[in-house]
């Protein structure tokens, strides 16, 4: 089984061109698609039992909130609109703090993934080999994150500015945008491979990223516009039920409070919606896993340093 393994392990630690790395991020993606999803299953059972829960609150308060607008009678209005506000609002909170950590433990799963194959030349791990690697670092990856909410506030505020310029502000916002997303997930990698502290490792990203600018934003947009068509495939099918379901609604004017499948039907397809988008968001750090050992290959060439040194000592 090891020799197996060994004869499919896609190096890793090779200074690829722009070419290069989207055509190896697909055979990756298509080699460890089976097992990276039994770890995403197996280490977010109870999120995504806390993303159905939420799916439920904001449906319902939706559905709550339209069937009352569509009802004549005063009294009921004033009653109960205010349950379903404070519905979607109780959900919108939840969907907030259970997202973001569901969007942590991912980014952390996906990097953690792809260090372990890399050190051990394919995939002769464990799941739970991949969750240590994340408790290990559990501690630096709560302050990368809260670092990193401070920084998009400031992504944020620079894209409002941005706006007003026409055309070379919109450009401008999408370089940035790109170049935020591989500075990030290159320095992740950094600070969970090389055990840096957070600041070291930002620093170390900044200096593989800006040294290869416009490869780190290409192809983040390229692979991020091709995740995004994937997802856009995934979710069609599901997408086109329930967008039949709801011309069906609004043709023949269905009291959504009137039955229980209305709210089943959509808490389902927001459910799945959610789920689909975490799991891009881990074939989205995929990209930046593959652009991290390429850029720390071309600056320091170790793994080619290590073959020559290896050959020299199978020569004596």
């Amino acid at each position: 089984m090891q020799t197996k393994d060994q004869e499919k392990f896609i190096e890793l630690r090779v200074d690829r061109d722009f070419g290069d790395i989207i055509n190896t991020y697909f055979d990756f993606f298509k080699q460890n698609l089976k097992k990276f999803t039994n770890v995403f299953l197996s280490y977010n059972g109870i999120f995504l039992i806390g993303l159905l829960i939420v799916s439920y609150l904001l449906v319902s308060g939706v559905i709550g909130l339209i069937t009352n607008n569509q009802n004549s009678v005063l009294e009921t209005v004033g009653s109960s609109s205010d349950a379903y506000i404070m519905y979607f609002i109780v959900g919108g909170i939840l969907f907030f703090f259970i997202f973001l950590m569901v969007a942590v433990l991912n980014y952390s799963l996906s990097t953690s993934y792809m260090i372990k194959y890399e050190e051990n030349k394919g995939q002769n791990f464990n799941k739970t080999d991949v969750w240590v690697e994340v408790k290990s670092n559990l501690g630096s990856i709560i302050v990368f994150i809260l670092l990193l909410i401070l920084l998009f506030l400031g992504l944020m505020i620079a894209a409002v500015v941005l706006t007003f310029i026409p055309l070379a502000g919109m450009l401008a916002q999408y370089v940035i945008q790109y170049f935020v997303m591989a500075w990030v997930g290159v320095s992740f990698f950094v600070m969970l491979k090389e055990k840096r502290g957070v600041t070291d490792a930002l620093g170390e990203g900044w200096n593989l990223v800006t040294k290869n600018f416009w490869k780190s934003v290409g192809v983040n947009f390229i692979l991020g516009f091709l995740i995004g068509l994937l997802f856009m495939v995934i979710i069609m099918i599901p997408g086109i039920l329930i967008g039949i379901y709801t011309f069906h609604v609004v043709q023949n004017g269905v009291d959504l409070g009137a039955s229980i499948v209305p709210t089943i039907i959509y808490t389902l397809g927001t459910c799945l919606l959610l789920i689909i988008g975490v799991y891009t968001q881990c074939l989205s750090q995929f990209v930046n896993g593959l652009l991290y050992f390429s850029l720390h290959e071309k600056t320091y060439n170790l793994n080619s340093r290590s073959k020559i040194d290896q050959i020299g000592l199978e020569d004596q």
